[in-house]
């Protein structure tokens, strides 16, 4: 299963999602909650901030919080990491997103995103909105790369913010546990890709994706994420340097290394997040994951979609920035 890493044909439009407008949703508006709207995260509202503060200190001092198995702490996730994420979401990259309704309310999916940016902002800003705008406020558990979990800060945090390790056994659980999963199959190969291939997407591995879910019965989402692409442009890679520290590439930008810490600030491009419609895998026999040619079919078929929908949607965009 490749590692960390949306769709429809249609583009951006006024009445998409939007994190910092007043555009409403693409379904019925009573029947999607603002996330502004959540304890919690109201602008300015310091009062409802610190008394969210104090209920997750309070929690965590008497031990009324669950993590599950695979070391995921929901309680951490929804009330510390998510509320530091919504201000970058809301007003820094402006995130609109569409076909939320593709997302089911309950039980196993598999959503499958193209992946950008030089380093995985993308897969946190889909996951924050599915949390904040699914009217059933999904967690999404990521699959992420063993490289990951072989830093030791990086490791235990994602852990705890639901990710486990991009392989087939794990992805399986998730998955016939009711679980909403999240992948990027082009792994570094996509986050690392250099600027001058942006909206290329890269080769989806084996399809082992595309197996799980066949395994497990349940539905792939395609997911198309615009606007990550530009936040870091590589435009070179320090490769010798790179391989010394044991990474996958070392990027270079036009703003790092050149200005030190602050070059790792993300440019403040436009973005858009849609889902597409559902890929149903349960009408297909028993024994299809092993079918190469069905697995070959499939996972070309989720990465044409995903293809077809950045090109719609880059050329419904105005800007880059806006």
């Amino acid at each position: 299963m490749e590692a960390v890493a949306s769709s429809s044909d249609a583009g951006p439009d006024p009445t998409a999602v939007r994190a910092d407008a007043d555009a409403g949703p693409t379904s019925d508006p009573d029947e999607r909650p603002d996330p502004d709207e959540r304890p919690g995260t109201r602008v300015g509202d310091l009062e409802s901030a610190l008394a969210g503060v104090l209920a997750f200190l309070r929690r965590r001092i008497t031990g009324d919080y669950v993590i599950d198995e695979h070391g995921f702490d929901p309680d951490l996730t929804e009330h510390v990491i998510a509320p530091l994420l919504r201000p970058v979401y809301r007003d820094y990259f402006r995130v609109e997103t569409r076909g939320l309704e593709n997302i089911p309310d309950t039980g196993g999916a598999l959503v499958v995103a193209n992946h950008s940016g030089t380093l995985p902002i993308d897969a946190l800003m889909m996951a924050l909105a599915i949390l904040d705008h699914h009217p059933a406020h999904r967690n999404l558990r990521m699959l992420a790369a063993d490289l990951v979990f072989a830093m030791p800060f990086l490791a235990p945090l994602a852990r705890k913010t639901g990710n486990t390790l991009a392989c087939q056994a794990d992805a399986e659980r998730l998955l016939n546990a009711g679980h909403l999963v999240g992948v990027w199959p082009e792994g570094f190969k996509g986050v690392g890709k250099p600027f001058r291939e942006r909206y290329t997407l890269q080769r989806f591995g084996r399809g082992g994706f595309v197996s799980a879910a066949l395994r497990t019965g349940t539905p792939i989402i395609p997911c198309t994420i615009v606007g990550a692409e530009e936040i870091y442009p590589m435009i070179g890679n320090a490769k010798s340097l790179a391989r010394l520290l044991g990474l996958p590439y070392l990027p270079i930008t036009p703003t790092f290394p050149w200005l030190g810490l602050l070059g790792l600030v993300p440019l403040p491009s436009k973005w858009y997040i849609e889902f597409g419609e559902p890929v149903p895998t349960d009408q297909h026999p028993p024994g299809a994951a092993e079918d190469p040619m069905l697995v070959f079919e499939l996972t070309d078929s989720i990465r044409e979609t995903i293809q077809h929908t950045l090109y719609s949607l880059l050329m419904q965009r105005r800007s880059v920035f806006f």
